[in-house]
């Protein structure tokens, strides 16, 4: 395993304000096997200049934000489970999703954010319930590595079936991932589909994510 030591000074941000990004200026050095610091997404520990655990993060050697946590609890392994389980925390703290059947066809839940939810670099959107789209970005290092349990994980959370992953150029990058479009289970989605955000009706390329007219 990576252990990311941080520079005297740096870890207060944090032990105390549990900050969930490490920047390149935090670290002091990387130890580990020369292809684990090369792959993006390995999972590192993260301690003091002392040798105090800090944290468990996700590694990523091509961005300035070097790591992003994952948990403050010394005890918990990053693994499936522990992926699955974030999945599953983060959808039923959505009241509108905390079960498939409440996602009503044609509206658009908000399902995962990022670090709000505890999945750095995470956003899916649900379009149009269970017979509708999961549409995913993977903006990071970490979540990138774990795309496939956290695809199974949407899948089995919510019975919606079908998942595209939707890039943003720019942020991917950044990160230094390739940038990637297209069907990760399921149907292709349509080139427009009618959604009801706030009460307010629109078109939408789920594709580009684009509002092509307003209804």
């Amino acid at each position: 395993m990576l252990i990311i030591t941080i520079k005297q000074g740096k870890e207060k941000s944090l032990l105390q304000n549990r900050q969930p990004w490490i920047y390149a200026s935090a670290v002091e050095r990387v130890d580990g096997k020369f292809e684990e610091k090369m792959k993006s997404g390995a999972t590192a520990l993260v301690r003091s200049s002392s040798g105090q655990f800090l944290a468990r993060a996700a590694w990523s050697p091509k961005s300035q934000i070097r790591a992003r946590i994952w948990s403050f609890d010394e005890n918990e392994g990053i693994d499936h489970a522990f992926i699955k389980r974030r999945v599953k925390t983060a959808i039923a703290a959505r009241n509108t999703a905390a079960n498939g059947k409440k996602a009503a066809p044609n509206h658009l839940v908000h399902l995962i954010s990022s670090e709000q939810d505890k999945l750095p670099g995470l956003v899916v959107d649900w379009f149009g319930g269970q017979q509708g789209y999961l549409v995913c970005q993977f903006q990071a290092a970490g979540v990138d590595a774990w795309k496939v349990p956290i695809v199974q994980a949407l899948i089995a959370e919510t019975g919606c079936p079908n998942v595209y992953e939707r890039s943003d150029e720019l942020v991917r990058k950044g990160e230094g991932l390739p940038v990637t479009d297209g069907v990760l289970a399921g149907d292709e989605p349509p080139d427009e589909m009618p959604i009801t955000e706030n009460g307010v009706r629109y078109a939408l390329n789920i594709k580009t994510g684009e509002k092509s007219r307003f209804k």
